[in-house]
């Protein structure tokens, strides 16, 4: 047996689940702003909630579709956590100016504005909001940090998809550019695991798996 083998190995779990489908009747840009969830869907906060780990640390964004989404889970299951730890760095990204508008409306207040956005969606921010990018280096920071802090743990993050694609773009060391590509649903659930053995390395365990899938 060699030495190696006789090392053991620390894994700490991520089970990243996006938030229920947002109330947003007019369809307009609400990264930020503190609207509702619709978490009426019984069936998939259900097969969501029989999947994930008891014992596990919960965590949230600041943001009340984030908070009322875990609930909803916690109702669903026994075996879960009833409380969170909130973690403003998982939070959405904020368009500042936009939040509250449609993508039509910015471009007709400001056509030069949403003209350099969706030049570059990746690195572009919003006027007096963030750029995806900068969601993608919060959400990568706060994941490495806790995952320090909690190694070996099971950790489940009721955020958003802005959060979740940052924390896949630190797994699969991609860009801002190519985390952007990735669809992330609502009630959807992503896995990965980072082995803390050898210097540490992520694996992708599965991406906006649907309930009935997992």
């Amino acid at each position: 047996m060699s030495a190696a083998s006789l090392i053991p190995l620390t894994v700490t779990r991520w089970w990243l689940i996006r938030h229920a489908p947002v109330h947003n009747p007019d369809n307009v840009i609400c990264g930020a702003s503190d609207r509702e969830a619709d978490t009426g869907n019984r069936a998939a906060a259900a097969a969501l909630a029989a999947s994930l780990p008891a014992d596990a640390l919960w965590l949230t964004s600041p943001l009340r579709r984030s908070r009322q989404t875990a609930q909803a889970l916690w109702s669903r299951n026994p075996r879960l956590a009833g409380t969170a730890v909130v973690e403003p760095a998982l939070s959405e990204q904020d368009f500042g100016d936009w939040e509250g508008i449609s993508h039509d409306t910015a471009a007709l207040r400001d056509a030069e504005a949403a003209a350099r956005f969706w030049r570059d969606p990746a690195r572009h921010a919003p006027p007096g909001g963030e750029s995806f990018a900068m969601v993608m280096e919060r959400a990568a920071e706060a994941v490495e940090r806790l995952t320090d802090l909690h190694a070996g743990r099971d950790l489940v993050a009721v955020i958003h998809a802005g959060s979740i694609r940052g924390a896949l773009a630190l797994a699969l060391d991609l860009t801002p550019e190519a985390a952007l590509r990735l669809r992330i649903d609502p009630w959807s659930l992503t896995r990965i695991d980072h082995h803390h053995t050898g210097g540490g390395a992520w694996s992708v365990g599965g991406m906006n798996l649907q309930c009935g899938t997992f």
